[in-house]
C-alpha cells in the first residue's frame, strides 16, 4: 500500500481546518466533511495515530462553539468506527471498494448516533416501536450524510489519486 508521507504538521493542520471549516460554515445537517477525513485518514496515514487525531482535533476544536449534547460520544465513537473502515482500505483502494467504505460510513454514522439518540434521550420510548420512530425521523438527515461522505471523499480520494500520478515523491510505499 502507498501511504501519503505524513511528516508535515502543515498538512495535517489544512486538513483539520478544513473539516473544522465544514462544521462551522453553513451547512445542511451532517453535510461536513469530518466522515470524509476520517475514513481517508484511516486510508491513507502510515501512522494510524494521524488518522484518529485528525477528526478528533476539528471536533474538538469545532464542538464549543457548535454546542455540546448528550450524544457526543456516539459522534465520536463513529468516526473511529469510520477512521477503522478507512484502514481496511489500505491493502485494496479501488473505486468500488472506496464507495462501499463510503456508504458504510454513512450508515454506520446513521446507526450508531441515532441508536445513542434513542436509548439517551427522552423523546422516543424505550421499546422496538420507539426506536423505529426514532431512526424514521432521522432518515431526512441521512441523505445529507451520505451526499456529504460522497462529495468529500471523493474531492479527498480523487486529490489522492491524482498526487499519486502528478507528484509520486509526495507518497510513499
Amino acid at each position: 500500500m502507498k501511504y501519503l508521507k505524513m511528516n508535515s504538521l502543515k498538512f495535517l493542520s489544512v486538513l483539520i481546518l478544513g473539516a473544522a471549516l465544514t462544521r462551522l460554515l453553513p451547512h445542511y445537517p451532517n453535510l461536513t466533511a469530518i466522515g470524509s477525513i476520517a475514513l481517508f485518514g484511516g486510508a491513507t496515514f502510515s501512522k494510524r495515530w494521524q488518522a484518529f487525531l485528525v477528526p478528533f482535533i476539528a471536533m474538538l476544536l469545532t464542538d464549543p462553539i457548535i454546542g455540546f449534547h448528550p450524544g457526543m460520544y456516539a459522534v465520536y465513537l463513529s468516526f473511529a468506527l469510520i477512521v477503522l473502515i478507512g484502514q481496511s482500505l489500505q491493502k485494496r483502494m479501488t473505486f468500488g471498494n472506496t464507495v462501499l467504505a463510503v456508504v458504510m460510513s454513512s450508515v454506520s454514522f446513521f446507526i450508531i448516533t441515532n441508536f445513542a439518540m434513542w436509548a439517551t434521550g427522552t423523546l422516543y420510548p424505550k421499546n422496538l416501536t420507539g426506536l423505529g420512530e426514532c431512526f424514521l425521523a432521522a432518515i431526512p438527515f441521512f441523505h445529507f450524510t451520505l451526499l456529504g461522505d460522497l462529495f468529500f471523499s471523493a474531492v479527498l480520494f480523487g486529490a489522492y489519486a491524482l498526487v499519486r500520478i502528478k507528484l509520486p515523491k509526495l507518497v510513499k510505499a
